[in-house]
């Protein structure tokens, strides 16, 4: 029929486009609760009546609580709600393809920096709701450690760690240095600005895992 397509076309641009903005408005929602509220007085209900939205939806879009806190990760981790993983956009992209070691090193520490100062503050609050968010800060760390041995197999490949390195134990290593654990101690606990913690990082890679 020569008028159905535009019109079905239309609609469902239109439906895209409502469940881009119901999404949107229920997470930044549950962050406004969440650290207004704490992690256990947020809920589903609550959450779907301050975005305007029913409870069925906020279910069919993130499966409940904790797929909603975890979409809420994945946005704060990136910057944005854009369907591109890490190791694809353009600050990964510009550390893969820099050369010179010590370049490609700051710029490494540069893009942890930023992933930590978007993140440690959701980070600190999920470490205090005990048990019930180990899932989702078990399963950001495993999808980190999967980005880390990304880069050293990066470096492995490029010839950019020593002979000798094991690629496994690097990982491991650059893992725990770039943790949001340390960051957290270095400077909330011990008064390190973020640039002084970007310096160190970049400083310390280059030493410890430079060839020679």
């Amino acid at each position: 029929m020569a008028d159905g397509t535009p019109r079905r076309s239309y609609n469902s641009e239109g439906r895209r486009e409502a469940a881009r903005r119901n999404r949107a408005a229920v997470l930044e929602a549950c962050r406004e609760l969440l650290f207004r509220e704490g992690y256990h007085a947020t809920t589903v209900r609550a959450v779907a009546e301050r975005a305007g939205v029913s409870a069925e939806t906020v279910y069919k879009s993130f499966g409940g609580k904790p797929g909603m806190v975890k979409a809420l990760w994945d946005i704060t981790l990136a910057g944005d709600d854009e369907p591109v993983p890490m190791g694809d956009r353009p600050q990964v992209q510009e550390v893969l393809a820099t050369r010179e070691l010590g370049t490609k090193f700051r710029l490494y520490a540069a893009y942890v920096r930023g992933i930590h100062e978007r993140i440690t503050p959701l980070f600190a609050l999920l470490t205090q709701a005990g048990p019930d968010v180990g899932e989702v800060l078990e399963l950001g760390e495993q999808e980190r450690l999967t980005g880390v041995t990304a880069f050293v197999t990066h470096l492995a490949e490029t010839g950019a760690l020593a002979p000798r390195a094991d690629p496994a134990l690097v990982a491991d290593a650059v893992w725990a240095l770039a943790g949001p654990q340390l960051y957290t101690q270095l400077t909330a606990g011990r008064g390190w600005s973020a640039d002084t913690y970007e310096e160190w990082l970049a400083d310390t890679l280059t030493a410890t895992l430079a060839p020679g």
